[in-house]
């Protein structure tokens, strides 16, 4: 519920804002964790032929996650009307 003086606007985007950037950052750290799994388990299953491939995949997996919850976050900046959401 907004409070007593907060514009109605502000409260749903700030709210909407909050759950994309929640749900952005939660599956991005799904995928970096199934990600990091695949490459541990080609790392294991292979040894040291495959372990370039599975430390590829864990990066890659990574490199997902970071890039979500870097999304995750400038939504819920802008969401809640930080004028240098863009600039981290």
């Amino acid at each position: 519920m907004p409070e007593n003086n907060q514009n109605p606007l502000t409260f749903v985007t700030s709210t909407v804002g909050n759950a994309a950037g929640g749900v952005s950052k939660a599956a991005g750290g799904i995928v970096g964790a199934a990600g990091r799994g695949v490459g541990d388990t080609v790392t294991g299953v292979t040894g040291d032929t495959g372990k370039p491939i599975g430390d590829a995949l864990s990066s890659l997996g990574n490199g997902i996650e970071g890039g979500a919850k870097s999304v995750g976050d400038g939504v819920e900046d802008a969401g809640k009307g930080k004028k240098d959401f863009l600039s981290k």
